[in-house]
């Protein structure tokens, strides 16, 4: 559980109580009951950074709409933004923000149970291994910064997997937010505990998010996570790892059309087609493949395979990261050339990650690289969301603060078409 909240900033200790369950400072698990979304301050501070405009004043009428929920935005191992990331508390709090669709990470323990974390060996940053017994598992035990002459020689290091504890043994750690001090001489230095008091929150293996997630009432859209181990891992092959995935979702009496499973690898991707047929309109391939040598995603004729070919093997959904989606046109943030022919091959698109670069105030970092021009201010999140609502027609984004992504859906009315019934659609909570 959570033992403290400080450091955030404007939004302050009082509204993050607001976003999972009162009281907080101290969460525990009967904040499941989530009857109200509210959506805080945030996405009004990002308001008021946009300038005047039809899309500011749209916005503005929203104000005082009650929101719903909706599958338009999707929480990004949670609400990262804020509190520790793939824990029960964090993923608390998207749902109070609206988010319809809620993913975890999936990895892999010792004993080949699954777990929600981004990845296999993040422990040492996200948790708080390291100032327990089991540090030392570590398959790279923590080394202090090395200094010569007072400037940096070698950063401080560690890594930690999952693959080498148990179920058990993951259980007894506590999530925290990721980030290290790579100049540390010392773990208490290292996970700068020493500046404030931490954050923590409860870990969960996939079968609790499972039955967290169902028992709130909105979808699931887990990633399975790349091996940062050799496999076949003790007799477990990477087949038997995409079918465990599935089959958790079946023997936990989940409606297909409730779950999106999510890999980078196409492998995986085929595999699920062919062996979860009831799963396969809702698989995500999410594309990686702006790493590969002279990727240009304005000339997507040359991707291998091409939109088309994705299509026609029966992948109907693609992610890529937002800037993929995004182009420059007369100085105006538009739809890219990918994002046309992802439409003109039929394939549906999601896509991420908002609130994850830090200030749009001078072009916005990574995910934004294809527009940097157009991102000179923190509303131009909202002018990015409209661009992938109707220009690129986007299913959904990824957010690692959802009440954005959910203030925005609600008034404009943006939402992923999926099978009706379903109970996580725009229809309230």
């Amino acid at each position: 559980m959570i033992k403290h909240l400080t450091g955030y900033s404007a939004l302050g200790c009082a509204l993050v109580t607001a976003l999972i369950t009162s009281p907080l400072c101290v969460a525990s698990k009967e904040a499941s009951s989530i009857t109200s979304i509210d959506l805080g301050d945030r996405p009004l501070e990002l308001l008021a950074a946009l300038p005047e405009g039809d899309l500011k004043q749209r916005l503005t009428e929203c104000q005082q709409r009650p929101p719903e929920r909706t599958r338009f935005s999707i929480a990004h191992r949670g609400a990262p933004l804020r509190l520790p990331e793939h824990t029960r508390e964090s993923y608390l709090a998207a749902v109070r923000q609206g988010a319809g669709l809620l993913e975890c990470d999936v990895t892999f323990t010792k004993d080949k149970q699954l777990v929600c974390r981004h990845s296999q060996c993040d422990l040492h940053s996200t948790t708080d291994i390291l100032t327990t017994p089991l540090a030392e598992t570590c398959r790279n035990p923590f080394m202090p910064a090395q200094f010569s002459g007072g400037k940096l020689r070698s950063p401080a290091t560690a890594k930690c997997c999952t693959s080498e504890l148990s179920l058990q043994d993951f259980k007894s750690l506590r999530g925290r937010m990721d980030n290290v001090n790579s100049r540390a001489i010392n773990v208490s230095e290292y996970l700068q505990m020493e500046e404030a008091e931490p954050v923590y929150g409860e870990l969960l293996s996939h079968r609790e998010s499972i039955a967290l997630f169902d028992s709130l009432g909105v979808d699931m859209i887990p990633e399975l996570k790349e091996p940062l181990t050799d496999m076949p891992f003790n007799g477990y092959t990477r087949q038997d790892y995409a079918e465990q995935l599935i089959q958790e979702y079946r023997d936990m009496g989940i409606a297909p059309e409730r779950v999106w499973p999510q890999s980078f690898h196409l492998e995986d991707v085929s595999y699920w087609l062919k062996s979860a047929p009831d799963f396969a309109d809702q698989v995500v391939f999410l594309d990686g493949r702006y790493n590969h040598p002279g990727f240009d995603q304005r000339n997507p004729i040359d991707l291998n395979p091409d939109m088309h070919s994705l299509a026609e093997s029966g992948v109907q959904i693609i992610a890529p990261p937002l800037w993929i989606l995004l182009a420059l046109e007369d100085d105006q943030i538009a739809a890219s050339p990918y994002a046309r022919a992802a439409q003109r091959a039929g394939l549906d698109i999601m896509s991420w990650t908002l609130e994850r670069s830090g200030s749009l105030t001078n072009g916005g970092g990574w995910y934004y690289q294809s527009i940097t021009p157009a991102i000179q201010h923190e509303g131009a999140v909202f002018e990015v969301l409209h661009v992938l609502a109707n220009e690129v027609g986007v299913l959904g984004v990824f957010s690692d603060w959802p009440a954005t992504v959910t203030f925005y859906a609600n008034c404009f009315n943006a939402q992923s078409h999926v099978p009706d019934g379903s109970p996580a659609g725009t229809d309230g909570i």
